[in-house]
């Protein structure tokens, strides 16, 4: 691309238009967002990694640093017969000191003042369809029973600054939580699940408009507002939890995360490394879904 092409004003920028994909078009911003979360040189599997912090929100409180957070994915991606791309993946979340940065196997929950288990999630699948249309909310096991919007071509937020772009996505949900205060009274923060994600991502102009890369290497942010983390054992108590984390594309998660947690991904959780290769029906449970299946509910604080 010409040095013209990195030129732009208020956001705005001819890479915005081309001259491979134009970004004002669902299929356009399809093959985009496709080449960022995987690889188009179909079978191929790409890493993503994060790193931040948990932190808890309560009323007239100030927001404290509770634990670190870092995990990775794994995602291969396949083209259907109708243009539309399957995103396989298969991702984990571990939690860890904020001292020492070690995966935790227990934490002194400093609010309710009680030691307590982690329980780090682990995602198999989280899978969804990249097309030319925004994708449907999705279903949590039947759990989010909401309507499904007009279908609404693919097009995101670009914006050119220099030779950069960037764009972002968010996601907000609310539905019956799977985790219910009468069965899981000390896990359970309420009968509904809130939950919101945010995404900003950073790719090269150049190489989004280069027909010749298939995968898009970026680096930007991701936040999560979620329900008290189950495992805390925080209840219902006013509040929430707030994810604040850099993320990005590596060649292999320990380029990126530390030695011990990729050695605790290694004993416990070695099959995440690597990315499914068939589309599966139980393809997008959410760490809540996944604790009420896997897990069983506290004894009752006396």
């Amino acid at each position: 691309m010409t040095d013209a092409a990195f030129t732009s004003r208020y956001g705005r920028g001819p890479a915005l238009e081309g001259p491979y994909l134009d970004l004002r078009t669902g299929v356009g911003n399809k093959l985009g967002y496709a080449r960022i979360q995987g690889n188009i040189d179909w079978g191929k599997q790409k890493y993503f990694w994060f790193k931040g912090y948990v932190m808890a929100v309560e009323p007239n409180k100030k927001i404290q640093d509770l634990v670190g957070a870092c995990g990775f994915g794994a995602i291969r991606l396949k083209e259907r017969p109708d243009g539309s791309i399957e995103r396989l993946c298969r991702e984990i979340i571990l939690y860890t000191d904020l001292r020492s940065g070690e995966v935790l196997e227990e934490w002194h929950n400093p609010i309710i003042d009680e030691r307590v288990k982690a329980v780090h999630v682990a995602n198999d699948p989280f899978n969804y369809v990249i097309e030319d249309y925004f994708p449907k909310p999705p279903k949590f096991g039947g759990l989010n029973t909401e309507a499904e919007p007009p279908r609404v071509p693919f097009m995101l937020p670009w914006s050119q600054h220099g030779d950069m772009l960037t764009m972002e996505i968010h996601i907000h949900l609310v539905y019956p939580s799977a985790l219910q205060p009468d069965r899981w009274p000390r896990e359970s923060a309420g009968p509904m699940a809130q939950v919101s994600e945010f995404f900003a991502h950073h790719v090269k102009a150049a190489d989004l408009q280069n027909p010749k890369i298939t995968s898009l290497d970026y680096q930007g942010v991701w936040n999560r507002t979620t329900p008290w983390l189950p495992w805390m054992l925080m209840g219902q108590r006013p509040g929430h939890m707030q994810y604040a984390c850099f993320m990005g594309t590596c060649a292999h998660p320990a380029d990126v995360l530390s030695r011990s947690a990729v050695d605790y991904a290694e004993k416990h959780y070695a099959r995440y490394f690597e990315a499914p290769t068939e589309w599966s029906p139980n393809h997008s449970l959410s760490s809540l879904e996944n604790y009420a299946r896997e897990q069983q509910p506290a004894p009752v604080r006396r």
